[in-house]
């Protein structure tokens, strides 16, 4: 075999390296209300900040990525603090159940 007669492959050429656009978060267009019953606060926040710790991004404008690298600034805060912040500043939406204890049985 000789190497001078190869053909160029699909693949084989070298191209420009392609960017990807860089995922934001979520931001709802009007913040939620905000949460009057401490229990539903804490809920909230922790179903926020297990959804933080599997790797959502922070909603927080000092937390957000740079859309243009994609790089996420360092955090001072542990998740649990920035999601209670997030659910301060009615940055997640929630929605609460129907109540079933309400229904009357026949």
């Amino acid at each position: 075999m000789n190497d001078k007669n190869d053909t160029v492959q699909d693949g084989d050429s070298e191209s420009a390296p392609v960017t990807l656009p860089v995922a934001m978060p979520r931001i709802p267009a009007e913040p939620v209300a905000p949460i009057i019953s401490r229990f539903l606060f804490v809920d909230v926040a922790s179903r926020r900040a297990k959804q933080l710790r599997r790797g959502a991004l922070p909603r927080l404008e000092a937390l957000r990525p740079d859309p243009e690298t994609g790089q996420r600034p360092e955090t001072t805060y542990r998740l649990e603090r920035v999601a209670m912040e997030e659910v301060e500043q009615g940055l997640v939406v929630y929605h609460l159940g129907e109540d079933k204890g309400s229904e009357e049985t026949p």
